[in-house]
């Protein structure tokens, strides 16, 4: 290793905005006045750094009520903190070792069969002392992925009710709450809504007690504010990003967290009629200056985004708007600087963030900004601001 590698520029990196992870937060809360706030920060926070950002958001307890995640590492590794908020486990426990290892950290899972419920049984009656613990009950009302149905619902909710301090949560998750110019999309949010109703006011009759709702993610909460209930459990949005389809980020008022970061280490002239990389995928129409950025799919870069891609090359007299031409590599991209009078090498080139919206990235190479996001590699450092 350089042993003054403090002093050498980096050759990409992430830049992780707080502040703007904070702004998100803020139009969450205007958007939903009397919901608490559960934010999403499983896949290491959306790739952004799940212990920074556990940390940044758990410094106003009136923002954020608790954190959720998906997997029992993730909650595990959350809880070690010890930052005071409650912890969902959003994908719930497998068997009993994980059931025992989340419930002594106080960790809250996420109920979606009844194999879960026999062992929260066989568990809660060996209890010596129990303790005081909120248990959601997932109900499967069109997604299909991990839930109940309404019946069993019902006999979970009474099968667990009689173990003292236990609360309970009646959690859903919208199928397509992003899209609702689409009428099958309206019709099935609706229809999804309507079965959370029917089984709300069903465990209100079996029990004459209100048990709090969760149903709307970050889509969810844009398009269906009579479903922000009690707890609203915002992802993507709070990373800047939009959960709308036909929308970005930047249309609708949020802040890029992530920026991510290279630079040109080369630029080169071709001539017209030449390609550029692997499988030509990209020939010159007209004699071209062609500027090589150090950074690849060995990165996250996906290596679907196709030539006109849009990158940000920051010159001395400011930021300049071009493309991607040629097919990715693993630690390179090569961009168009035809036309760019000041450009040089080592000139800072951003991929995404502050100045060029994810959400139009992830378009060009057929993907979505979560998955960028969760893509950048371990090797991209993440700098926190």
């Amino acid at each position: 290793m350089v042993d003054d590698i403090a002093d050498v520029k980096r050759r990409a990196w992430a830049s992780i905005d707080c502040n703007a992870l904070k702004k998100n937060l803020s139009q969450v809360r205007a958007l939903c006045p009397d919901s608490k706030i559960i934010p999403v920060i499983k896949a290491n926070a959306y790739g952004h750094g799940m212990v920074e950002l556990a940390h940044h958001l758990a410094e106003d307890s009136h923002m954020a009520a608790g954190l959720a995640v998906a997997t029992v590492d993730e909650a595990i590794q959350l809880s070690a903190l010890e930052i005071g908020l409650p912890i969902l486990l959003l994908n719930g426990f497998r068997n009993a070792v994980e059931l025992n290892a989340i419930l002594e950290r106080e960790i809250e899972p996420v109920i979606h069969s009844m194999a879960q419920v026999e062992l929260l049984e066989a568990h809660f009656d060996k209890e010596i002392l129990g303790g005081k613990r909120r248990l959601w009950l997932k109900q499967n009302t069109g997604m299909n992925r991990l839930g109940m149905n309404a019946d069993e619902i019902e006999q979970a909710y009474l099968r667990l009710h009689k173990y003292p301090d236990t609360e309970f949560v009646l959690l859903s998750h919208f199928a397509w709450a992003d899209d609702q110019e689409t009428e099958a999309a309206k019709t099935l949010t609706a229809t999804q809504l309507s079965f959370v109703e029917a089984s709300r006011l069903r465990l209100l009759e079996a029990r004459d007690e209100e048990v709090p709702c969760s149903v709307a993610a970050s889509a969810g909460i844009y398009t269906q504010p009579s479903a922000h209930y009690q707890y609203v459990r915002p992802g993507i949005m709070l990373y800047g990003s939009s959960p709308l389809a036909g929308q970005t980020g930047e249309e609708l008022g949020l802040h890029p967290v992530m920026t991510l970061h290279a630079r040109l280490i080369s630029i080169n002239d071709v001539a017209a009629g030449q390609s550029i990389g692997y499988g030509a995928t990209y020939t010159c129409e007209q004699d071209s200056r062609v500027g090589v950025v150090s950074i690849g799919y060995g990165d996250g870069y996906p290596r679907a985004a196709q030539n006109g891609t849009p990158v940000l090359v920051q010159t001395a007299s400011g930021p300049v708007r071009t493309r991607l031409i040629g097919r990715v590599s693993m630690d390179m991209i090569t961009i168009d600087l035809t036309g760019i009078a000041d450009v040089k090498i080592d000139d800072e080139v951003i991929l995404w963030g502050e100045g060029l919206c994810a959400d139009e990235v992830a378009a060009s190479a057929g993907t979505i900004a979560y998955e960028l996001f969760c893509q950048v590699t371990a090797r991209v450092p993440r700098i926190y601001r």
